[in-house]
């Protein structure tokens, strides 16, 4: 009898301390779901990050490229695989590489492929050798007035000046060790 007392007083307790946690995880849960108000403030009295000015504005997400090492291979997947519509090769000696943008309806997609012995893209590639994420392209209003703001915040860029790229508009890279491990292209809009 004794041990049916036991029995019942861990088995009535085990049920208390399941009943208290589902009422902690509900009242958890309740509070994710409480409605935030719709107006929010910043301060920037006690914020260490520095936020573009009223000069440039950082603007829309242009393209993510990736680095292939069969441009051929990679253009066939897109086309006729997954039914992407894409543009033919252009090659681009100056950055050294050889470009395809598949084209995906908000954004794009910008397949790189070496060109030439100095091409960036090489040295990537053989890192990496199947391909991969090489660097994120978001649209400036204003690249000039950008360059000179972010070199001010002591964000490197890897050039001293802006190129003409891909899509024939001023782009720079900026250094991915200043812009969380992600190489950053901005082009001007």
């Amino acid at each position: 009898m004794a041990r049916m007392w036991k029995v019942a007083a861990v088995a009535a307790a085990a049920a208390a301390a399941a009943a208290a946690a589902a009422e902690g995880a509900a009242g958890f849960f309740s509070r994710l779901q409480t409605p935030v108000s719709k107006v929010r403030t910043f301060s920037t009295s006690q914020s260490s990050l520095q936020v573009a000015g009223p000069v440039w504005n950082l603007g829309r997400l242009n393209h993510i490229a990736v680095a292939v090492p069969d441009l051929e291979k990679a253009k066939a997947f897109y086309k006729n695989i997954l039914g992407a519509q894409i543009s033919e090769v252009v090659p681009l000696p100056e950055h050294g590489v050889s470009v395809v943008f598949v084209n995906l309806g908000n954004t794009k997609m910008e397949l790189l492929h070496p060109l030439g012995n100095d091409s960036p893209i090489a040295g990537f590639l053989q890192k990496n050798k199947a391909g991969g994420m090489h660097h994120i392209c978001i649209e400036v209003d204003d690249i000039n007035a950008a360059v000179m703001d972010l070199k001010e915040k002591n964000i490197r860029s890897l050039s001293e000046e802006t190129k003409i790229g891909a899509h024939g508009k001023p782009v720079i890279f900026l250094h991915p060790k200043d812009c969380g491990g992600i190489l950053v292209e901005l082009e001007q809009a």
